[in-house]
């Protein structure tokens, strides 16, 4: 595209709550918003910069600003430009958005995914589709569930976090890998007997906590564990036994991670802020589920125009993880809809 108009700003949106994780706690999402113009029409896209990859709102911006003035800009340029991270994000999801306002189409248009009622898919169907390898353009339903996430804390807080979200079908724990991590669980899985647990350890456990505390979680019905040791450690995963799919998340941002993952994990966590944009992690899913693996797509914290561009991944996956505006004291406008733990898609007003 000739001529476009690039321009980058930092937003921050407060949380309802202080977020905690292993590595670190918040209580606002620090996002960028980049906006593309071609004079007439005009696209938005969002990121969100990962301190785990030493990014910065400053670094976003310097990386955005070093390629505004490249003529005949566009997403596969883009992709040679700029590495994988948050601010390629931010642009890459900006120019899926102009090219839907130019062409008048919406963006699962444009990526040649067809969209089915959930209504239409049974749950026979949607099980398929998680087990076994999928097309590289399955069609999307317009209503997904989607975990929401219980931050770490104490069990009791966890729990108590639990029984306020226990109408959600899904709930994510984040775990710190000291002995309350199995409390932590057992209290969520009291508060919330009804919900499905998916666990994030974020590179926290040791082998021998991940050797003592796995059994117990299956007694507990957890249906996925996600990244327990730091990504350049994570050879163990070939050594232990896995009664509960393992998902790389710190371990695979692209798909030139893909290879080194077999015989580690069984499930990929795509996230776009990792990949660098909606382009890539169409490939990543499509590589991922070729070599055999399950997806969960998966967020940073930030608003729903950061949401809107991986919902089009969702209806792939084995789980979705996408709750990052469920947890801001306030969404921007045109937001996504959540209803009873499952996820619509975006407004065109919204993204795409």
């Amino acid at each position: 595209m000739t001529g476009l108009l690039i321009e980058a700003r930092e937003e921050v949106w407060p949380l309802k709550e202080v977020f905690r994780i292993s590595r670190g706690s918040r209580t606002e999402a620090q996002v960028v918003v980049v906006t593309v113009s071609d004079g007439e029409h005009v696209g938005h896209g969002e990121g969100v910069p990962i301190k785990r990859y030493k990014q910065s709102i400053a670094s976003v911006l310097a990386q955005i600003e070093s390629v505004k003035s490249v003529p005949d800009l566009d997403r596969h340029l883009v992709q040679k430009l700029l590495p994988a991270g948050a601010a390629r994000n931010a642009l890459d999801c900006a120019l899926w958005d102009l090219e839907t306002k130019i062409s008048g189409k919406r963006v699962w248009e444009l990526a040649n995914i067809p969209i089915m009622s959930c209504s239409r898919r049974s749950v026979g169907d949607a099980h398929a589709s998680h087990s076994e390898a999928a097309t590289a353009r399955e069609p999307t339903v317009d209503q997904v569930e989607t975990s929401f996430t219980i931050s770490l804390d104490t069990p009791e807080k966890m729990a108590a976090g639990a029984k306020a979200a226990a109408t959600k079908p899904i709930l994510k724990l984040k775990l710190g890998g000291e002995n309350l991590d199995l409390s932590r669980v057992q209290a969520v899985h009291a508060g919330a007997p009804n919900a499905r647990l998916l666990i994030d350890a974020n590179e926290s456990w040791s082998p021998e906590h991940y050797r003592k505390i796995v059994p117990a979680f299956q007694e507990l019905a957890v249906e996925l564990i996600e990244q327990p040791f730091p990504a350049d450690a994570d050879e163990v995963l070939e050594t232990l036994d896995h009664p509960i799919p393992v998902c790389a998340d710190e371990s695979c941002h692209t798909t030139a991670d893909v290879p080194r993952l077999k015989n580690r994990y069984e499930v990929i966590n795509v996230k776009l802020d990792k990949t660098g944009g909606l382009t890539e992690a169409l490939r990543l899913c499509e590589r991922a589920r070729e070599s055999g693996f399950k997806l969960l797509i998966g967020c940073m914290v930030g608003t729903s125009l950061g949401m809107a561009p991986a919902r089009l991944l969702a209806s792939a996956a084995a789980w979705v993880d996408l709750d990052g505006p469920l947890l801001l004291a306030r969404d921007r406008e045109h937001a996504l809809a959540y209803t009873n733990g499952r996820l619509g898609l975006p407004s065109s007003q919204l993204w795409g």
